[in-house]
């Protein structure tokens, strides 16, 4: 008769006398246990986070996703019952009504129903838009493990951030009771106080402990990484590449990503079995971190090499900033060198060992200043020599390598003062130039490919819009300035603020690789979009972050040699993809 009037109340006397008796167990269970609203929120954000986003996903991704955004929505719900719950009904005669309390079983099983037939129903779903997504992107459909291994992957996530969690909420409980026990503290105060004591941990932990940790760590690792010297990439003899004999940049201090740079590439010789005008040997400068031991020591030294090398003698000069190992595209670098028939420096500098994502995070204004370094110095010793012998000065950057690329200059006005073209490809929406320019876009163009003042001075593509003709008007003002970004790329895409706002181009019409089904969900499509991050290189060229032969056409359209045409360009972009493996993988 009591459970039937109030079952809340004869489970909560069963489970204290259960806890007097086996405190441990008990404390375990709290740990474990869920409270209903938490899971019928947190259900819904589950099933949301099962929708389809930028790139297909494995199990393993699709399962940390999911596992995170149910706990989010798991806490929303939590939260949400205190506050109408216990703050507002309890207080309430409808509490107390016997007839009330007789649907609560009711409710609740429908609710642990409702979550696990939503649950399946959109596990078929997702693997269903999964498999979209990867037809989108010419892949080959996902295997069916997906359906078994991914619920394992989001429970463990969720009952580790959730014990987690409760964890913490104990520690500050004891805090509060020794505070009211020993120091007398009002027992409100005291919860208060405890609370407070575990929120300053925690972010202490975080923020001081194991950030410093995390970094210490990434770099260490990171450093190992950028002391190896592979085999495949030996130390170049040429003069005109940095690391040879008699080089100012040593070759043991340009870094793991530096040496295949100086070593890769194409020689005039192989360059002369795609073309039949004369070829010219490549330059390739690069300082390495452990060249010297200062910003402003590395630039003397890139000072002398440009010298050394002769690259301000060659007819083009592209300065390529790096991303947060030191890494160049090796298919871009080939892809101009074949272009423009040898007859090219590139020039390049590390500023970090650490991968662009944890460069990024730790420390994002780094690759800002060493791209303003980098290009203010080679702006420099082009300006100094007489108009007539100046090469043409071009910009070539990636990724965080086209962010550190935007930190030389102010804005459109000094790019087009100070060099003669630029590409970026795949820019991260914390670009300070191209975040700009897409959001002062001509009225009616999509965020996903966007045309500014009619394409006069700067234009997009997805890698298939041509630049001429279908990015804007007749007119293109020189220099020219290009941005590749895909629809799929979730480096272009990604931003923290997906987390509460809709942006622009989830709202208008997909883009050639991004599934009609994908849709904003606060909370949900950030972490979505986060973890297609860890996956952006791993689809094929055209798609994601891998943008594959899409320099060509972009410095075809920049500035293409004299008399160039299309069929150059495509003679060009089968030489790329036939010496592929003269550098090897490229990532």
């Amino acid at each position: 008769m009591r459970a039937a009037r109030d079952p809340d109340r004869f489970l909560r006397e069963n489970y204290d006398e259960f806890a007097s008796r086996h405190p441990l167990f008990a404390w375990a269970w709290s740990l474990l246990h869920l409270d209903f609203a938490g899971l019928f929120v947190g259900g819904l954000f589950l099933m949301s986070s099962l929708t389809v986003s930028l790139l297909p996903r494995s199990w393993f991704f699709q399962g940390i996703v999911s596992g995170i955004n149910a706990v989010i929505g798991y806490a929303i719900g939590v939260f949400l019952k205190w506050v109408i719950v216990d703050l507002l009904v309890r207080a309430h005669p409808i509490r107390d009504d016997p007839r009330r309390a007789r649907f609560v079983p009711v409710w609740r099983a429908l609710i642990v129903l409702g979550v696990l037939v939503g649950g399946l129903a959109m596990m078929v779903a997702a693997k269903r838009w999964q498999d979209d997504v990867r037809a989108l992107m010419d892949m080959p459909p996902g295997s069916n493990l997906w359906y078994v291994l991914t619920p394992i992957v989001a429970f463990l996530v969720s009952a580790a951030l959730i014990s987690t969690f409760r964890v913490l909420r104990d520690l500050g409980l004891f805090l509060a009771r020794r505070a009211n026990k020993y120091l007398r503290v009002p027992q409100p105060a005291a919860k208060v106080l405890g609370f407070g004591l575990v929120v300053v941990l925690v972010v202490f932990t975080v923020n001081d402990v194991g950030f410093r940790a995390f970094t210490a760590t990434a770099n260490t690792l990171a450093s190992s990484t950028n002391d190896q010297e592979l085999a495949e990439f030996p130390q170049p003899t040429e003069a005109w590449r940095s690391g040879s004999e008699g080089s100012a940049a040593q070759w043991s201090g340009l870094g793991n990503e530096g040496r295949k740079f100086v070593s890769g590439g194409l020689r005039a010789a192989q360059i002369a079995r795609f073309t039949t005008r004369p070829v010219t040997e490549p330059v390739r400068v690069y300082v390495g971190l452990e060249n010297a031991d200062t910003p402003e020591d590395r630039i003397a030294l890139l000072h002398r090499e440009l010298a050394r090398t002769g690259a301000l003698d060659r007819r083009h000069v592209v300065v390529v900033p790096t991303t947060g190992s030191g890494w160049v595209n090796p298919t871009a670098a080939r892809a101009v060198e074949l272009m423009y028939d040898g007859d090219v420096a590139l020039v390049a500098m590390q500023y970090s060992y650490l991968p662009s994502w944890i460069s990024f995070l730790t420390d994002g204004e780094a690759s800002l200043q060493s791209g303003k370094r980098l290009i203010d110095a080679v702006v420099a010793d082009v300006r100094a020599r007489p108009a007539p012998a100046r090469p043409k000065l071009l910009i070539m950057g990636e990724s965080l390598g086209s962010r550190a690329g935007e930190g030389a200059f102010a804005g459109l006005p000094d790019i087009r003062d100070k060099v003669d073209g630029v590409v970026w490809l795949g820019p991260p929406q914390a670009n300070p130039i191209h975040s700009a320019i897409t959001d002062r876009r001509d009225l009616g163009t999509p965020e996903v490919l966007p045309t500014y003042t009619d394409g006069l001075i700067v234009r997009f593509t997805d890698g298939q819009r041509p630049l001429t003709g279908g990015s804007g008007g007749v007119e293109w003002l020189a220099p020219h300035i290009v941005y590749v970004q895909h629809p799929s790329d979730p480096v272009v895409w990604w931003s923290p603020e997906l987390m509460l706002r809709q942006p622009d181009w989830l709202r208008e019409p997909p883009g050639r690789d991004r599934s009609p089904a994908m849709a904003w969900y606060p909370f949900v499509t950030f972490w979505q979009v986060s973890a297609d991050l860890a996956n952006a290189a791993g689809v094929p060229d055209g798609h994601g972050h891998n943008y594959g032969t899409a320099m060509v056409d972009a410095f075809a359209a920049v500035l293409p040699p004299a008399g160039w045409t299309p069929a150059d360009t495509e003679r060009v972009r089968m030489a790329v993809m036939a010496s592929a493996a003269i550098d090897g993988a490229e990532k």
